[in-house]
């Protein structure tokens, strides 16, 4: 097998507006916290929302782990961001190495949204770049994040 993209989707009953700022906002409350890098329990994931921010982790010691950055921030349509974790599972910031994230948000209904999800370019990352691919693909990736995600809409936040 050698594709290079992971597509993942998934549909929310809410509004486009909240959907974006749900996934841009609370990106820390539905990334797993144990997709950890750091060497002490992650307290919070933050995702800044816009065009040369980042993706981090905050240790419970206040050390950071950047592992990524956000290319591309129009709401509440797309948002596009490097992943900068290579396949031994460590970041590697090299730009060249890094693959991308690209999520649309594409209104079904006023009060539907269907959330694609594209990881492409997992080639970038290099020898054993497959393993980026199969993690990324498989349960304990995009779709454990889309789901928590979606888990988000019953509650009151």
């Amino acid at each position: 097998m050698t594709e290079t993209v992971v597509l993942r989707q998934i549909v929310v009953e809410a509004p486009i507006d909240k959907a974006f700022g749900v996934f841009t906002e609370r990106f820390g409350d539905f990334k797993p916290r144990e997709h950890n890098l750091l060497r002490v329990p992650i307290v919070e994931t933050v995702l800044e929302p816009r065009v040369g921010g980042h993706i981090y982790d905050r240790g419970e010691d206040g050390s950071e782990c950047r592992w990524a950055r956000i290319l591309v921030f129009e709401p509440p349509d797309r948002l596009v961001f490097t992943w900068d974790i290579g396949p031994t599972w460590q970041l590697d910031q090299a730009p060249e190495n890094a693959s991308e994230v690209e999520v649309r948000f594409v209104a079904e209904t006023p009060q539907r949204t269907r959330v694609e999800l594209e990881h492409r370019h997992l080639d970038r990352h290099g020898p054993g770049w497959e393993s980026v691919r199969d993690g990324v693909g498989r349960d304990r990736g995009w779709p454990l994040y889309l789901a928590r995600y979606a888990g988000l809409f019953g509650d009151a936040g």
